[in-house]
């Protein structure tokens, strides 16, 4: 291709934006942008792209200049391509241009340099983002015509790569006509190894692997439809897959691990999805599944535990794909745990469980890299021992986990086999003088501790505790005359096995760990056996005699304390949570080292102030002092004119030019103090057994006055949502007292009113106002007398504040204020009603309507999160303050409708497009029967909290006998019949465990002192619907016609009690 003039200038710039002179790049960059404005730049880059003249010169620039006008290409796709996009920037390239840009594209994609033709293939999906199939229908015939050219491998490269980049783009239309086309050519080129390296076969299985897990997801609702499709490719792709997982695994050889972990993603598709198909199937691969493990566990050994050959740790493809060996281990194990899991699929491993345990175990040793690592970097050892880490080891272990869930006794008799084997592996090995023999016990002792609440829990599957006791006390005595120094890691683990196995172990052996770990912490040894006392510590105390830990606790405290001046980042998180959980233990001892102690967490406290998940931690160990007894008024005397002269500094710098503050503080406060400083004095106000009245009256002279402020004033969200809990605070423990203290009880009522108004100014942002619910609903709890006269105010506040709301929850948290507000006017809640009405809406007939359509949205919201995310008190409150509306039968009622069902589409995956275009669509239903159907949908969420049990196969499955089996124990378990309606006696059950479940507001104790919490929801919503049904039949009959089944099957039960 010849280089015309205007390419001449485009490889003129392309040369200077890369010369090291920045004023060179400079012009050239500025160049380039305004060109990009004129016609045919576009173009004109893709030509230089696409000019194999250019790229197949010897000069490493020639490439170079290809590649760059690639790059260039693809954002200039993004910028300039399609209008409407969130990109978009004028001008739009014409429909010519786009002709010609597609064409040259296609005509380079069998360019011989791979990096070259990642950048084509790159582009051409940019292109076909926007333009394919409907402005583009010549491209998938194109790849598909390249990728079966076996006489051009550059072509068959290049259109792998490019189908590998839109493959995930492909939905539920697309695929299934491309499978009898697509298929048939990706075969070819996985099936001829003579022809294609390992990089294209792996490649073809990565599409592959795409259209299969789009079929996957369509045979939840197309399941005849894929279930012919996919039968008959089993055989075919299965015969491959046994080929190519029948070789041994080979050291120095990523791309065959590539190639082989694409195998196990295709084949974990089909498991997941069509189990019922593969049963027969997976027999066959069985055998050559194991060879690979077998001898991957050899490279890996060599490679990854001995560090003798290159695991290519850390390491990437041209495509950005990661090739390390443990990244193909990980796959393994991924797809051996799906098989396990699976009641339908573990059969075929049953006879080889024990085999498959032995050698899971020897994965799990400690790597050459991390032994280097972890003796370098004490917060990566912490991180990476973090149930949220992910590694081989702990894919490994996970693996375990599912054996353990699945084979009952014989996968614990398995994992405790294993170790024991390996234990005595280990014993020779230190016999003959080996190095490493700590590195097979270490692993033996995490596969123990990572399993020990199942194997402890085990006695209803026959294990001897007393055989198990003893063999883990033989595996954590053996190495107690070795040094800490020769097997750091070792002993760390040991630690963490006494902890996990406490239940079991002898007191005695018990009482010995303790007194190490205490020791441990205060010697000089490897900074990993540290880690490991203070992780057996966390674990020990809580649960240790006290006889045993006071001798000790002056000695702990002493060296924990010195620890947080050495540790760091994890390791500063965990040394915290093991003196919070000292304190705790010692409780009676600390009031003796308080003085020494709070000092030195304050300061830590400053010096992370700014870090929120340290800083939290440190407040934690703070409130464990505060809670001890004696502790209380000490630690209040300091932490308040630490904090005070803070809070009060933020506002004097920010209003006044001359601030004065007490000398400790530095005159430039550290980012976060304030907030910092309020999340401490809320901890000092949180209502406990230890919270005193004088102490809240102090805190009261001393912020809070500063904290209103800041309420007023501030700009930062941090601040204000800090500074909002802490008022909340203030009134939850000042009540009526707090308005006393300063003299003029309406001044200080004002100034709470004032703080509502700010939070609640619809021109705050939603972030900056997160807890003004919370804060409102202590006002209108412990201050009803004062805030009665401001109810049609705040009501019309309320609703303007919602209607601003961008964030869900937020605008939930305000709903909860209404709905107190309706208990408060009971019995006269037609007045409340009348009041709504009567305060004007935006877009709405009245406040009414508005707040019982957002109301009935949020409600649902919640019901369905209720297992996980929305307390007991925000549903008891809310749900029975419906019920209170509806009782009422206010002719408003009438008056609304409201968003019913959601109406179900026809069907397929979702995509972003169809989102796009096709918006979800609701019924609308009158708002009474809205109401009568929430709160049934009440009484099936609790009932399935306690009947729920979900189906541990695939979810497109049928549930299979042990799971009916576990239901009907679920059902004898609450008293109830085997039939598909519940008793009202089964309800009464589910009552009781929806009661005694743990509020999903746990990080505050503000709802307890409300009576509303002490409310039975079941019987409060039974005796509801009895009253509501007999005081107008004919209503209730007509509401209950536009219920489902299951809501008027769950009222019917009510109503037969």
């Amino acid at each position: 291709m010849v280089v015309d003039q205007d390419q001449q200038w485009l490889l003129g710039c392309l040369t200077a934006s890369l010369d090291p002179n920045q004023n060179v790049r400079s012009f050239a960059e500025t160049s380039l942008n305004q060109a990009s404005l004129q016609p045919g730049f576009g173009s004109a880059l893709c030509s230089v792209a696409a000019n194999k003249d250019l790229s197949l010169g010897l000069l490493w620039s020639s490439l170079t200049y290809c590649y760059l006008a690639a790059v260039l290409l693809k954002q200039f796709i993004k910028k300039h391509w399609r209008e409407n996009e969130e990109d978009f920037e004028y001008p739009l390239v014409s429909s010519e241009e786009k002709a010609l840009i597609r064409g040259l594209l296609l005509g380079s994609l069998d360019d011989s340099h791979r990096k070259i033709c990642t950048a084509i293939s790159m582009d051409i999906s940019s292109v076909a983002t926007y333009d394919w199939p409907e402005e583009w229908p010549e491209l998938l015939p194109f790849l598909l015509k390249l990728i079966s050219d076996q006489n051009n491998i550059n072509g068959v490269h290049g259109a792998l790569r490019c189908l590998a980049l839109l493959s995930g783009d492909l939905d539920d239309k697309d695929v299934p006509t491309l499978v009898p086309v697509l298929f048939p050519c990706l075969h070819a080129v996985v099936s001829s190894p003579q022809s294609y390296d390992k990089y294209m076969r792996g490649k073809a299985l990565s599409i592959f692997y795409s259209c299969i897990s789009v079929l996957g997801a369509m045979s939840g609702v197309y399941k005849t439809e894929t279930t012919t499709l996919v039968t008959p490719l089993l055989e075919v792709w299965m015969n491959q897959f046994s080929l190519i997982l029948e070789h041994p695994v080979q050291p120095d050889d990523p791309d065959d691990w590539s190639l082989r972990m694409e195998v196990l993603k295709c084949l974990n598709q089909f498991v997941q999805n069509f189990p019922f198909l593969m049963e027969s199937e997976l027999i066959a691969i069985m055998r050559p599944l194991w060879h690979t493990f077998e001898s991957s566990l050899q490279v890996y050994l060599r490679s990854s535990v001995e560090g003798a050959e290159d695991s290519y740790d850390g390491r990437y493809d041209s495509d950005g794909e990661e090739k390390s060996l443990d990244t193909f281990v990980i796959q393994l194990f991924e797809f051996l745990s799906t098989i396990v899991s699976s009641r339908r699929l573990a059969k075929v491993l049953a006879s080889n469980v024990r085999e498959l345990v032995y050698q899971t175990v020897a994965f799990l040793q400690v790597t050459e890299q991390q032994v280097h690592t972890w003796s370098t970097d004490v917060n990566q050892f912490v991180a990476d021992e973090d149930e949220g880490s992910f590694s081989c080891r702990i894919s490994g272990i996970l693996l375990l986990e599912e054996v353990v869930n699945t084979f009952g006794r014989e996968g614990i008799n398995a994992v405790i086999d294993a170790a024991g084997k390996r234990f005595h592996e280990s014993q020779n090995e230190k016999i003959a003088g080996s190095s490493s023999w700590w590195r097979i016990r270490e692993a033996a002792l995490y596969a123990l501790a990572s399993l020990a609440d199942q194997l402890v829990d085990a006695e209803d599957l026959g294990t001897d505790h007393t055989n198990l006791a003893k063999f883990i006390e033989q595996l954590i005595m053996e190495d107690t005359g070795t040094g800490y120094h020769e097997c750091p890691f070792l002993y760390a683990r040991i630690f963490t096995a006494v902890a996990k196995f406490s239940s079991e172990i002898n007191p005695g052996i018990l009482e010995h760990f303790l007194n190490a770990a205490v020791r441990a912490i205060n010697m000089d040894v490897p900074p990993p056996v540290k880690v490991g006392a203070c992780r057996a510590l966390l674990q020990l105390l809580p649960d240790m005699n006290r006889s045993v830990i006071l001798p000790q606790i002056m000695n702990l405290f002493s060296s924990l304390t010195d620890l947080l001046h050495q540790a760091s980042d994890e390791t500063l998180i965990l040394v915290l949570e093991t003196l919070q959980q000292a304190i705790k233990a010692g409780h009676e001892a600390s009031a003796s080292i308080e003085s020494i102690i709070s000092p030195v967490i304050l300061n830590v406290w400053v010096a992370h102030v700014s870090d929120p998940f340290i800083s939290i931690d440190i407040i934690d160990v703070l409130e464990a002092i505060k809670n001890s007894p004696g502790c209380l008024h000490p630690l209040t005397s300091r932490i308040l004119p630490f904090i005070g002269p803070a809070l009060k500094k933020a506002l004097t710098c920010s209003f006044c030019p001359q601030c004065t503050i007490f000398s400790s503080l530095p005159h430039q406060q550290p980012e976060g103090l304030v907030s910092g400083s309020l999340d401490l004095l809320t901890m000092l106000l949180k209502a406990s057994y230890t919270t005193w009245i004088d102490v809240v009256k102090t805190a009261y002279e001393f912020c809070f006055d500063a904290v209103i402020r800041i309420i007023l004033h501030s700009e930062d969200n941090s601040e204000l949502q800090n500074a909002t809990e802490c008022l909340a605070a203030f009134i939850s423990s000042g009540r009526q007292e707090l308005l006393s203290w300063s003299g003029d009880p309406s001044l200080t009522m004002r100034s709470l009113l004032d703080a509502a108004s700010r939070l609640l100014n619809p021109d705050l942002e939603c972030s900056g106002s997160l807890f003004a619910g919370k804060y409102i609903l202590q006002l209108i709890l412990h201050l009803p007398s004062e805030m009665a006269p401001h109810v049609q105010d705040l009501v019309a506040a309320l609703v303007r504040r919602m209607q601003s709301a961008e964030i869900s929850g937020f605008k939930s948290s305000l709903l909860l204020i209404f709905a107190r507000l309706v208990h408060m006017s009971f019995p006269n809640v037609d007045q409340f009603i009348n009041l709504l009405v009567s305060v004007p809406a935006d877009g709405h007939e009245n406040s009414f309507a508005y707040v019982m359509t957002e109301w009935t949205k949020q409600q649902g919201k919640h019901l369905s999160l209720l297992r996980y995310l929305v307390g007991a008190y925000q549903i008891k409150v809310t749900c029975s303050a419906l019920a209170l509306l509806l009782s009422t039968r206010h002719s408003e009622f009438a008056k609304v409708n409201v968003p019913g069902n959601r109406i179900q589409s026809n069907g397929g995956i979702t995509t972003r497009s169809k989102a796009k275009s096709a918006p979800e669509q609701w019924t609308i239903i009158p708002l009474p029967m809205k109401v009568l159907a929430l709160l049934a949908d009440t009484l099936i969420e609790i009932q399935e909290q306690v009947l729920g049990c979900e189906d541990e196969d695939s979810e497109w499955e049928e549930v299979d006998e042990v799971n009916v089996e576990g239901e009907k124990d679920l059902l004898r378990s609450t008293g109830a019949s085997q039939s598909s309606k519940p008793s009202y006696d089964q309800l009464e059950a589910m009552a009781r465990t929806f009661e005694n479940q743990d509020d999903g507001d746990g990080d505050d104790d503000f709802h307890v002192t409300d009576p509303l919490n002490e409310i039975n929801l079941a019987s409060y919503l039974a005796d509801f619907m009895l009253k509501f049904s007999s005081g107008d039949r004919p209503l209730f009959d007509n509401l209950c016609q536009g219920l489902t089944n299951a809501q008027r099957n769950v009222i019917q039960t009510v109503l037969n009690r």
